[in-house]
């Protein structure tokens, strides 16, 4: 291979590998789920769904709207699904320090299901997880003060 290749395949390279990593988690959003559960937040820090139910081993595409118009710092919102037997006033507690990670405590990720990105006015995000043993399972929004409305039961089959 001659020299003055040599940038030019690395540029191709970088390409195609961008392309396909484009690709590829354009492909996990797509991929195909047992179940769709849609849940909006909004400005008076409700959920519109308080309650769903899965069953255990189903694939769960969680697809969470924000429909409210106040700003993300007044009123940002997200949807954490807990693991059972998590204390909910402690999870969300140990949230509200973390405003720089959008109100979500990195040192208790292992306590979590699934969560979505805190969002602002109009903003949507989805999320696909595999839902847990039977069992009641809390989720709620770790903005602060927010859990106290914002909640709402899993149930797994």
């Amino acid at each position: 291979m001659s020299k003055s290749f040599l940038p030019i395949a690395l540029i191709a390279l970088l390409v195609l590998g961008g392309a396909t990593t484009t690709h590829f988690l354009k492909a996990a959003k797509e991929e195909k789920a047992d179940v769709t559960v849609a849940i909006n937040g909004t400005d008076t820090m409700m959920y519109d769904k308080t309650v769903f139910e899965v069953k255990s081993g189903q694939k769960v595409k969680l697809v969470f709207k924000n429909i409210g118009k106040l700003p993300k710092a007044a009123m940002g919102h997200n949807v954490v699904i807990l693991k059972k037997g998590v204390n909910v006033v402690a999870f969300c507690s140990e949230a509200i320090k973390f405003a720089a990670k959008d109100y979500f405590p990195e040192s208790k990720k292992g306590d979590v299901i699934a969560t979505t990105k805190l969002l602002g006015p109009g903003e949507s995000d989805t999320v696909l997880f595999t839902a847990p043993s039977p069992g009641t399972y809390d989720y709620v929004c770790t903005f602060p003060g927010h859990f106290a409305l914002m909640k709402g039961k899993m149930t797994v089959k």
